[in-house]
């Protein structure tokens, strides 16, 4: 880190008042470190900082300021090159061995791993690479830690006969209702019909007491849903969600499955003609949805940007109150109506679930490709398993967890945030309303959460506005990080809001239903890095050439993933599967790697950061979009443009990726760059998604081309990212 920082002993009195400490706090302070100092070795700031943090002696109530100056002192003299990244959470023995890994570890370490076992922390990187080489094994342990009830059980856990399947057939012949698993009660994991499934509040009520509902009122609620499912559709069709992530909807999600039929998941902020090519593709029969989306005390409007799609049928549920406060089509339906489909029936609150084989399709979600339209990529009942089994591992995520993640059912963290609770027997605590502002971070405090998922942006949004002041996030023992890549100081505020928890990093795809690289709380971790791959996850670092380079060495390059993959897909509905992450990929020790499409760096000490991605697809707010499909809008936004290139780039000092216009305009035209950028984001963001904003747009007299006339947006990006530099060092 270096610089003019002062080490940790030379910080006075007076430091920790410019600070913002009271003169009481910073005595205090000033004589509590000088007592850790003196009792470690001052060389190794790794300790430093771990004693200071186990003492507890930098307060969440602390002002961010303080928290920077110690921890940027303890590390003042760290040499990235050498050491890797600086080390914030240590786990503890006792941590360790009351983890979901750590139990395993100690009940099947010593005959798995023989001699080499000594403890879950000492041996995690063995049992890691044990599971990568016996999945079977790694599975049949695991799988029984989840609420999983068969109605036929499975030939196997994994059969590798069939060629045309890479990724294995998983659970072959077996048949459940995977809904059916998150609803019903269990010994164990704990899951009693008494027990918190569902914890919310609606942003308007932010001093109300927190809403709850008991597995059994929850179940009752997804099975009234679903016997009106069936008087509404047919077994196997589609269903859309398209609306927040309330309780209705995790309500609507699990029903559709139960019934035995597909969510189609579609994001409630995308425009109509991305609603219509979701259901289009996905064939779909009918759609929920709301009237409005409230946030900050407004009202947007939901329905009408649905019916614009033109859906064969839309059931509307109120975001306020019980009745719809808009007209509807006439082949449309409020919530009130179709609920009250089923008030005939004798137990309306009672359903036979539809039990299905394990490859059947419960949902269809979907991810950018670099053209036309979007990837369209089924789970079946395996993904649900495995999303859960990574919660589970990774994050930690226990019967009497509090687990939050603000999201939305059309992303793949709606899914993975809904089964990890539900199969594990962890409370779901949801927030009605905007995660941006107090009153989230107040439901957050109110409801007891013990396990937080965000993502950068927010993060940076809470910590510049300061609207988290004065709560208490201390009962979070785990935070969760996915999307986009962190920034080291955003993460610094965030894990100081706990007493210095840790923020599992979380990196994967809709595709793989999981993450191949995370952190995981039997390793220490470093702020905005993961620090091991997935559990039974194999990858290689690939050299230009595409060789690997070798497990132990600090590199760059494009992953390649082993192929045997619990939960990932083996099909596209809308594209080739084989050609999408397979084609162009090289052989590794006889197996034909996978293509994710990351750039990783491997760093000394062996953490992983995200580098970008090897094709042109863009990462902008934690959503993944194509370079072609930006360019098509941009394109169309003014009468001056010859043709665009959008690239994306990291900001030198980290944090979500910016979206940059490369611009050639027509011959006689003149245009200023900040009118073109206003002109951009407002057709990007009616056309694609509103949260997609431009952040410089550049005119340049060419683009850079191949011989054979294809856009080098590489050299753009390498370019703009050399320009930034420059201007961060000025």
């Amino acid at each position: 880190m270096g610089g003019e920082t002062k080490t940790v002993r030379e910080l006075g009195f007076e430091d920790f008042v410019r600070a913002g400490l009271s003169a009481e706090e910073a005595r205090a302070l000033k004589g509590e470190l000088k007592r850790v100092i003196d009792g470690v070795d001052e060389s190794n700031p790794k300790v430093l900082w771990r004693d200071i943090t186990a003492r507890k002696l930098l307060k969440p109530s602390f002002p961010h300021s303080l928290h920077q100056l110690v921890y940027y002192s303890v590390y003042s003299s760290w040499d990235e090159s050498t050491n890797g990244p600086p080390l914030y959470w240590f786990p503890s023995l006792y941590e360790a061995h009351n983890s979901n890994l750590g139990r395993i570890l100690e009940t099947h370490g010593p005959k798995l791993l023989g001699s080499s076992y000594k403890d879950p922390i000492t041996s995690y990187s063995l049992f890691q690479k044990f599971s990568v080489q016996n999945p079977v094994i790694y599975w049949s342990i695991v799988l029984k830690e989840f609420a999983i009830s068969f109605r036929e059980p499975p030939r196997c856990i994994v059969d590798t006969t069939d060629e045309s399947k890479p990724g294995g057939t998983w659970l072959p012949d077996s048949v459940l209702n995977i809904a059916e698993c998150c609803l019903l009660p269990t010994s164990y994991p704990r899951k009693s019909d008494d027990g918190i499934a569902v914890l919310w509040r609606d942003e308007w009520s932010d001093d109300s007491p927190i809403n709850r509902l008991t597995l059994r009122e929850f179940r009752e609620q997804v099975m009234l849903v679903a016997n009106a499912l069936d008087a509404t559709f047919s077994k196997g069709d589609t269903v859309a969600i398209d609306m927040p992530m309330t309780v209705n909807a995790v309500i609507i999600y699990l029903a559709t499955v139960l019934a035995g039929m597909i969510v189609v998941s579609i994001a409630d902020s995308f425009a109509p003609k991305e609603i219509a090519t979701r259901l289009r593709v996905s064939k779909g029969k009918g759609i929920f949805t709301q009237d409005y989306i409230v946030r900050g005390g407004r009202r947007f409007p939901l329905y009408s940007r649905v019916v614009e799609a033109d859906p064969l049928k839309v059931i509307v549920l109120p975001a306020i109150g019980k009745n719809i406060d808009i007209q509807i089509r006439k082949q449309d339906i409020s919530w009130k109506d179709f609920l009250s489909r089923v008030e005939h029936l004798p137990r309306p609150n009672h359903y036979s679930p539809f039990y299905q084989p394990i490859d059947s399709l419960t949902n269809i979600l979907f991810s950018s490709g670099t053209t036309g339209d979007p990837k369209a990529i089924p789970w079946t009942q395996v993904s649900p398993m495995r999303c859960a089994a990574e919660s589970w591992a990774h994050i930690d995520v226990q019967s009497g967890d509090v687990f939050c993640w603000p999201t939305n059912l059309g992303w793949v963290m709606g899914p993975i945030t809904l089964y990890s609770c539900f199969l594990t027997g962890a409370t779901l605590a949801l927030y009605h309303g905007s995660p941006l502002g107090r009153g989230f971070g107040k439901f957050i405090q109110d409801a007891g959460v013990t396990i937080l998922g965000t993502v950068p942006s927010l993060v940076k949004t809470w910590k510049s506005t300061q609207c988290m002041k004065g709560l208490d996030w201390t009962k979070i023992r785990s935070f969760a990080s996915t999307g986009e890549a962190s920034n080291v100081d955003d993460d610094l505020w965030l894990s100081s809001r706990a007493y210095y928890q840790p923020i599992i990093e979380c990196c994967g795809g809709t595709e793989l239903a999981s993450c191949y690289i995370e952190g995981c709380r039997l390793q220490p971790q470093a702020f905005g890095a993961f620090s091991t791959a997935s559990m039974t996850v194999g990858f290689v670092i690939l050299d230009e050439n595409g060789v690997p380079h070798p497990d132990d060495q600090a590199c760059i390059g494009e992953v390649g993933v082993f192929p045997l993959y619990m939960g990932a897909t083996d099909r596209l509905l809308n594209a080739d599967h084989h050609k999408v992450y397979f084609e162009g990929m090289p052989i590794y020790k006889g197996k034909h790697l996978r293509r994710h499409g990351d750039i990783l760096k491997r760093t000394v000490g062996g953490f992983f950061v995200v580098q970008g991605r090897a094709d042109d697809t863009m990462n902008l707010g934690g959503i993944k979009t194509s370079s072609v499909e930006i360019e098509r809008v941009c394109d169309g936004a003014d009468d001056s443009v010859l043709e665009t290139a959008a690239v994306s780039v990291a900001p030198m000092q980290g944090g979500p990726e910016q979206l940059v216009i490369f611009v050639a305009l027509k011959n006689g035209f003149n245009r200023k760059p900040d009118e073109l950028k206003m002109k951009f984001s407002k057709a990007i963001q009616t056309s694609l998604n509103p949260l997609f904003k431009v952040s410089i747009v550049k005119i340049v007299p060419e683009f850079p081309r191949t011989a054979s006339n294809k856009l080098l947006r590489r050299v753009l990006r390498d370019q703009i990212k050399k320009e930034l530099s420059v201007r961060s060092r000025m």
